[in-house]
């Protein structure tokens, strides 16, 4: 992999290394009056640079680039999520015209999945155009791709298109910050300089918290991570 290929190397107790000149940009999960996440809202776009370095302590004056906070307060970011691919963490719901496959331990609790009866139930009802169209695009909207479409008579998967791209999330379903939302394949990389299967879409912790790390485990809501952005209540 040479240097000007897109790709994100984890550093042990330290930072993303984003390397590529992989764009960076804001989206914000809007949600409805019951408090279930719609869809997807572009917020700002950061400055194209050809390598950055991204905060995973979440505790940078700079957020979401990385300030050295890290080394004086003795960030620990320790890698735990193994090496598992998805296919070994798989455990479909099989329904009459879709099947919906789903790696748990990548969920980041976006919450798209819950609109409209669930992702799980519509699929199981995916006779029905309507329900099967909008299983397809709750699984469209999961950043961590714990969901994915697949149609059943083929069995091949169902994917957004996404080009390379990294998304900072702001979650208004939660009222907290999100996660690095990484799109379009881009190879993640350990500390131990072993690579993670690559994916089009995945989801990486910047709030320090999650039990998964690198990845993102919806720990962010619970400790009601704010990196600052003023549209998300305190």
């Amino acid at each position: 992999m040479s240097d000007n290929e897109a790709k994100i190397t984890v550093t042990k107790n330290g930072p993303y290394i984003v390397a590529g000149s992989v764009p960076l940009d804001k989206e914000i999960i809007e949600a409805g009056p019951d408090g279930i996440p719609l869809r997807w809202g572009m917020g700002e776009k950061y400055p194209l640079r050809k390598a950055c370095r991204l905060c995973r302590c979440g505790a940078s004056k700079t957020k979401p680039y990385c300030d050295n906070t890290h080394l004086s307060i003795n960030f620990d970011g320790t890698e735990t999520a193994g090496y598992k691919n998805f296919s070994e963490m798989n455990d479909p719901t099989i329904g009459p015209d879709l099947i919906m496959n789903d790696a748990e331990k990548f969920c980041a609790v976006a919450l798209f999945c819950h609109r409209a009866g669930d992702a799980w139930n519509l699929t199981e009802k995916s006779s029905d155009p309507e329900a099967r169209k909008t299983a397809i695009q709750e699984a469209f909207d999961c950043p961590s791709g714990r969901l994915v479409a697949a149609d059943k008579k083929t069995g091949q998967p169902m994917e957004p298109e996404f080009e390379p791209s990294i998304s900072v999330v702001e979650d208004r379903a939660h009222m907290v910050s999100g996660p690095l939302w990484v799109k379009g394949g881009v190879p993640i990389i350990s500390a131990e300089g072993k690579p993670y299967e690559t994916r089009n879409r995945v989801t990486l912790c910047r709030c320090s918290a999650s039990k998964n790390k690198p990845f993102c485990d919806g720990s962010h809501c619970n400790t009601k991570f704010n990196d600052g952005d003023e549209r998300i209540k305190k």
